[in-house]
């Protein structure tokens, strides 16, 4: 089913689109087919989705039907429209152009180039001294076959007491260990999503995610989230209830890429919706180990499930290690024994050393955790000041946790910006990567993970390249990167 967006949720999107820059030199139908534009290219709007009827549009913006007539035929014109008599009209992308993301990656192993396509952080100072006691734990494990396939017992103690303890009440039963969260997530999919079934995510979204799902083929529709405020509640609950997909895939603990926090609210109407609509919610919680900026945490989206429609993906690669390949699945313990048989033809169990390592370390969460979320937080305001002076045209919203941040670029630049930083030893992960169709130009995901020195000085050569675009300095072409 086609998803149609109202006149009232078109308007809302569009904001003040006349009085965008430029305005003054153009016509009132140029300038709101101009701003739909905007809206396609940054991923506010999703492609494929039918706009409201000219009169609708009209009444909601208070202007003419001929004005919204004349901006429609030129959506149509530029290729961003496609109408049917009787039928609406959808939005699309001239000559049916479509940039798809692999969703892989590969670190930088040259020591000269500053890597900012990878959200991670090195190794905390602990996990020596972890891996040395999980050495003598080993002995305990040694005289089985040692394959676990829903995991070691006593890190799935660990980590249903953690869920325990912020709030939703959660047995060993209910979890099974993965090898990464990125393993969890491909397990929940090959349990849920058949080949061709619908999959509703956030615009912009995780680039491994759109790669699993579309190794399973799914049918992939996206809800766009405003840059300065996040989710919309209407539209995302009116894409669950139109589409009623069999998956919805959202990350509701600052967002990778965008750093949005999901409101209390908005998570049990989500659930609800979901729940009505048929489909199930996978919410991955990779981030809700770092907020920032104290104040109280919302609940988890599971605190509201009643009908086992959420299913919780984390692990420990962002408070921890991403060398440390412990992920977990949360659900239901007749979901958890269907996974753990998926996962006996995937992987048989994690490495029981590793486990018994991530024992070790959720042992000393607390002090390791709050030292992350102050290195975190002294990086990403030095990455902010550096922004600010060096680069003021671009806008954002600081983040109040995890370990990215969402900039809005002066212009639809983030490609050829990300192959000019090249030149000068600097890796982006440009916006299209984290979506769908070649949209997403006019944004760039910068995390924080760096030491402050390399995140001042990746700015320092990340302006110098932007001032050589606007001269005319074109950057040779070079075949695609992976990233993150």
């Amino acid at each position: 089913m086609t998803s149609t967006v109202r006149g009232v949720q078109l308007a809302r999107l569009l904001g003040q689109w006349h009085s965008l820059p430029g305005r003054h030199r153009s016509p009132d139908y140029a300038a709101l087919a101009a701003a739909v534009r905007g809206l396609l290219s940054d991923g506010r709007l999703p492609l494929g989705v039918r706009l409201p009827a000219e009169r609708e549009l009209a009444e909601a913006l208070a202007i003419s039907r001929t004005t919204v007539s004349a901006a429609y035929r030129t959506l149509r014109e530029s290729g961003h429209l496609t109408s049917r008599r009787g039928a609406g009209s959808w939005t699309t992308l001239p000559q049916g152009h479509r940039v798809a993301s692999s969703g892989l990656w590969a670190p930088i192993a040259d020591s000269d180039v500053i890597d900012l396509g990878v959200a991670a952080l090195p190794a905390p100072d602990e996990l020596v001294g972890a891996a040395r006691a999980a050495a003598d734990d080993l002995p305990r494990y040694l005289g089985s076959a040692g394959y676990h396939p829903t995991g070691l017992l006593e890190l799935r103690e660990a980590v249903a007491a953690g869920y325990t303890a912020r709030g939703v009440a959660t047995g060993a039963e209910q979890i099974i260990i993965t090898a990464g969260t990125q393993q969890a997530l491909d397990l929940v999919l090959r349990l849920s999503v058949p080949a061709g079934s619908p999959v509703l995510v956030e615009a912009p979204t995780y680039p491994n995610a759109l790669a699993a799902l579309s190794a399973r083929r799914a049918r992939i529709s996206t809800h766009g989230l405003d840059t300065a405020t996040g989710w919309d509640g209407e539209m995302l609950l009116g894409a669950l209830r139109q589409g009623r997909p069999r998956c919805a895939y959202v990350i509701p603990e600052f967002h990778n890429p965008t750093g949005h926090l999901m409101d209390a609210d908005l998570r049990e109407r989500l659930v609800a919706t979901a729940h009505s609509a048929g489909t199930e919610l996978i919410v991955d919680e990779s981030f809700v180990d770092l907020p920032l900026d104290g104040g109280e945490m919302p609940p988890p989206v599971a605190v509201f499930d009643r009908h086992s429609r959420v299913v919780s993906i984390g692990g420990m690669s962002k408070p921890y290690w991403g060398g440390l390949r412990i992920g977990w699945v949360r659900a239901s313990a007749p979901l958890v024994q269907r996974l753990a048989a998926i996962r006996v033809g995937v992987d048989m169990s994690s490495p029981v050393l590793e486990q018994l390592v991530g024992v070790r370390l959720l042992e000393k969460s607390q002090r390791i955790v709050a030292a992350r979320r102050a290195q975190l937080r002294t990086r990403r305001d030095t990455l902010v000041a550096a922004l600010r002076e060096q680069l003021p045209e671009w806008t954002f919203t600081i983040p109040a946790g995890g370990v990215t941040l969402w900039a809005e670029l002066d212009g639809p630049i983030s490609s050829a910006l990300a192959r000019a930083a090249e030149d000068v030893g600097v890796r982006l992960a440009p916006g299209p990567r984290f979506g769908l169709d070649g949209t997403l130009e006019r944004f760039l995901r910068l995390p924080f993970t760096l030491p402050e020195a390399d995140l001042v000085e990746a700015v320092t050569r990340i302006a110098s390249v932007r001032y050589d675009l606007d001269r005319g300095v074109r950057p040779s072409w070079r075949s695609a990167a992976v990233i993150a």
